[in-house]
């Protein structure tokens, strides 16, 4: 087909939004693709979205060859569903009403509606399924940032698969890396496999796929060797050994007055931070739970949610002081008959921690002999950390999360009653896996990875036109006809035709970031040529006119 930018709302800018950080935030903007319309809404303009659709045609012919079925949820959700999966209460929910009170959601993902529908699967002889969609999501964040990084709405690919035990969810989820690696590949990203938390999904594992990127919103944790990728929020590390004091028998209370962070209380008590530890108190619908994690540690809320199995809020002042006695500042495990949730690294060693006494703390304080938790992962790994494969050193840097892949196993399932009938004439319970992509952030990623300082770089495989012709004064219809020749040859053609500079064409050109640039100049009336350019090199090559179409050909395949 055949684009001609005197035709097109095509409105690029000589200057970025005065507060875009992320390059791919400045340059979509200012090449005409993308426009705000509120804080995390975004409008796709004509260029925008043939470059989101190319990328959805990779995704949608990569999921069709591992056996998706193409279907289509509705945005509009009754309240009731995500009540019978718990996730109602989770903060970023947008709920309203309909005119007569009915409650609804606005969901940021579909696993409760593609469950509500596998109630009809009846039969093991039905397994496995595979069904997937392209939608519109809604989350209410609350810090929207980075152009189309993090959005309020978006279109997500999500995709469901439904098998009959373990061993075919394994299967469903290998099937899925398989298909975001060749993605991606197609894209032209460099992309990493990494752990990941399930979090607000639920579900019993989960891994990502992260994108190396200066502007990047999430943090790839990777060891030197490069033999361990995670998530910030999953990534496990060893944190160094703590400097205790000398063992106590039993705990002992010190006077801490003034005393309120671990900061204050290693300097107060002349102690390493890492041998004191940190309170975390939280609220699980109505129960409370204590999380515990070491004083020089932070607390990984993904993988808090992960093992309470549905979503916590922190307690409130009020709470705090009904069930531990005290203020937040003095809060510690001995004789609490609440749920304790201590992380690993506090299973060996005697620590200082809160004695639930205001300007106190207890001495001494040894997880098992003074208080009983259940031990997980809590805490958030820190650059610097061992590796837990290799022991070298974990290192960070700024990514962004392209898709995310979950065993769900039967958290659905069982809350919607989604059963079959198996070979042995017993009624289980489906066992799910949910796997999503954004193809707005996938953009965002490419032009992070693509761009120099004149604009973006496209991967010819989802680049909005395959070649932008540059016409220059007087030579409209010469650009026309090759327009014409490389249109029949089935490529995309941009034409430049305005009524403009050269130097303003040119920069429009690198800017809007096609592969290859033609410029029909004056040399088309000496020798017959053209001017070639390819967008990541940036020579021009002169090419006969006869030449033109396989030329193009073999530079884009």
């Amino acid at each position: 087909m055949i684009a001609r930018a005197s035709k097109l709302f095509l409105p690029t800018l000589r200057e970025p939004p005065a507060e875009a950080e992320a390059a791919s935030h400045k340059l979509l903007v200012r090449g005409g693709f993308i426009r705000q319309v509120g804080a995390g809404l975004w409008t796709f303009l004509p260029l925008g979205w043939r470059v989101h659709q190319k990328v959805v045609q990779i995704i949608r012919e990569e999921i069709d060859a591992i056996g998706g079925q193409e279907m289509l949820e509705p945005v509009l959700t009754p309240a009731e569903l995500w009540e019978t999966s718990g996730r109602i209460r989770i903060p970023i929910v947008f709920k309203l009403k309909d005119r007569t009170g009915r409650d609804f959601v606005l969901p940021f993902s579909h696993e409760e509606t593609m469950t509500f529908h596998a109630r009809e699967l009846q039969s093991y002889k039905q397994l496995p399924q595979l069904w997937y969609h392209f939608s519109t999501k809604e989350r209410d964040e609350p810090r929207p940032r980075g152009g189309l990084l993090r959005v309020r709405e978006f279109i997500m690919k999500d995709s469901y698969s439904f098998d009959r035990d373990e061993a075919g969810l394994d299967k469903s989820f290998d099937a899925h890396k398989l298909a975001y690696e060749r993605i991606w590949e197609r894209c032209g990203l460099e992309a990493y496999f990494v752990e990941a938390e399930s979090g607000i999904m639920g579900g019993r594992e989960s891994s990502g796929f992260m994108a190396p990127a200066e502007s990047g919103e999430n943090i790839l944790v990777r060891c030197e060797n490069g033999d361990y990728y995670a998530d910030y929020d999953a990534a496990r590390g060893i944190p160094r050994a703590p400097e205790f004091p000398e063992p106590l028998d039993r705990p002992e209370e010190v006077e801490t007055p003034g005393v309120g962070t671990i900061e204050a209380l290693a300097d107060f008590l002349g102690v390493d931070p890492a041998a004191t530890s940190k309170a975390m108190p939280v609220m699980v619908g109505e129960r409370p739970v204590l999380a515990l994690i070491r004083g020089d540690d932070r607390l990984s809320e993904e993988k808090l949610v992960t093992v309470l199995g549905e979503a916590y809020r922190p307690m409130t002042e009020e709470e705090i002081r009904a069930v531990f006695g005290s203020g937040g500042g003095s809060l510690g495990p001995v004789a609490l008959t609440i749920d304790i949730i201590a992380d690993e690294a506090l299973r060996e060693g005697q620590y200082v921690a809160g004695a639930n006494r205001d300007g106190w703390h207890l001495r001494g304080v040894e997880a098992g002999r003074d208080y009983k938790p259940d031990f997980a992962d809590i805490r958030q790994a820190n650059e610097g950390d061992a590796c837990v494969v290799c022991g070298g050193k974990l290192l960070e840097q700024p990514a962004i999360e392209l898709g995310h892949i979950f065993k769900l196993g039967t958290f659905y399932s069982v809350r919607f009653g989604a059963t079959f009938l198996d070979e042995d004439g017993e009624e289980k319970p489906l066992v799910m896996g949910s796997y999503g992509i954004g193809p707005a952030r996938t953009m965002a990623a490419i032009i992070e990875q693509h761009h120099d300082a004149q604009g973006i770089q496209w991967p010819a495989a989802v680049a909005p036109y395959d070649v932008h012709i540059v016409a220059l004064p007087g030579l409209t219809e010469q650009a026309e006809s090759l327009a014409s020749q490389l249109d029949a040859a089935g490529l995309d053609v941009l034409v430049d035709d305005r009524d403009a500079r050269a130097g303003e064409k040119f920069a429009d050109a690198d800017l809007i970031g096609c592969p290859l640039r033609v410029t029909v100049g004056r040399k088309l009336a000496e020798d017959g040529t053209v001017d070639l350019r390819e967008r990541t090199k940036g020579e021009d090559n002169a090419v006969s006119v006869g030449e033109l179409v396989s030329t193009v050909r073999e530079k884009l395949d």
